[in-house]
């Protein structure tokens, strides 16, 4: 576990505004591509932002925190500098935008060994269960507002 912000030391990294969430996750991906949208539906704030692990910031954020952007199981979200990855990642978020967003923290019910397991599974497999997307090319200009491409 790194410190927060340790990205903010890493010259590989580029310099990025950090003072909201960022989820960084697939922009090809048809399960990502829904995930984005339920980001953008379920945060009312506004704050979260997204970025493609495809973008040079998302893949040097992947890179800094030991992961890879062509590893199918590689999602991350930065909140107040300190990064959360895979199933927890998506339970804070969720927590974070309260309302229907505490639905994922049922995901807690099942043991930690068995959640990772999970999410390698569906990662792992998502182009063959949910097809290809591209987060990108959504048209709704206030969802756009959310991409850091």
């Amino acid at each position: 576990m790194r410190p927060p912000y340790s990205y903010r030391n890493d010259s590989n990294v580029p310099v990025f505004s950090d003072n909201t969430p960022i989820a960084v996750m697939d922009g090809e991906c048809a399960l990502c591509s829904w995930g984005a949208r339920m980001i953008h539906r379920l945060d009312r704030s506004g704050r979260v932002r997204i970025c493609p692990v495809q973008s040079p910031l998302g893949r040097a954020l992947l890179k800094h925190y030991g992961l890879r952007a062509e590893d199918p199981t590689s999602w991350l979200y930065l909140d107040a500098g300190q990064a959360y990855m895979d199933f927890e990642g998506m339970i804070h978020a969720g927590r974070s935008f309260g309302g229907w967003g505490h639905l994922v923290v049922v995901l807690r019910l099942f043991p930690r060994p068995v959640r990772n397991w999970l999410y390698r599974r569906l990662a792992r497999n998502r182009y063959m269960l949910f097809g290809k997307g591209d987060i990108c090319v959504l048209p709704d200009p206030e969802f756009r507002k959310r991409l850091i491409e």
